[in-house]
């Protein structure tokens, strides 16, 4: 449960910084804060506080870049535990297309790029693998498109409610592959 408070309690420092600079990006919820244990935050809010933080910075969230890293990091979420069913496609396709901020794109741009990573993860995992950090790769020139793309990764592994091990390293290689330290989201 802490792992959760401090990532609320990030992305609230990540709202402020988006809405008025007042916020920072490594500052107190990325270091050893212990404080948000009593904050009663749940994994629901957590997901709600990320959404509302990357709803915020929609307008500077456009970029193929971040589409294209964006699709790539919900398929290794989807794809985390080894395996992808009809179902878990289905309903991290009814999770991309209901994103406020993947809105920005052509839905049948989104479906192309997501099923063509899980395609690949299916057939062969680490070389889809490789494929999709990649495109997560592209947004690593832009640190608010970067940070986004594990933002949103994050929502998708925690939309079900349950955010695994399998799901916190794939995104821990997807900080590596952007060049931002995983403990800056407490993973």
């Amino acid at each position: 449960m802490a792992l959760f408070d401090r990532l609320k309690d990030q992305a609230k420092n990540l709202q402020q910084q988006a809405q008025g600079g007042r916020g920072t990006t490594t500052g107190g919820a990325g270091h050893g804060g212990s404080h948000g244990g009593s904050r009663g935050g749940s994994r629901a809010q957590l997901v709600g506080v990320l959404k509302t933080q990357l709803g915020s910075l929609k307008t500077e969230l456009k970029s193929g870049a971040y589409r294209d890293a964006s699709m790539a990091m919900c398929a290794l979420v989807a794809a985390a535990d080894g395996h992808v069913d009809a179902a878990e496609i289905q309903q991290m396709e009814s999770l991309i297309l209901g994103n406020e901020v993947l809105q920005n794109f052509p839905p049948e741009q989104l479906r192309t790029r997501f099923h063509k990573h899980v395609d690949q993860l299916t057939r062969n995992f680490p070389q889809g693998k490789a494929e999709a950090l990649q495109d997560i790769a592209k947004a690593a020139k832009k640190p608010t498109e970067a940070r986004a793309v594990i933002q949103t990764g994050i929502v998708i592994a925690g939309a079900d409610g349950h955010f695994s091990q399998a799901e916190q390293s794939i995104l821990r290689e997807a900080c590596a592959t952007l060049g931002l330290q995983p403990a800056e989201f407490q993973l």
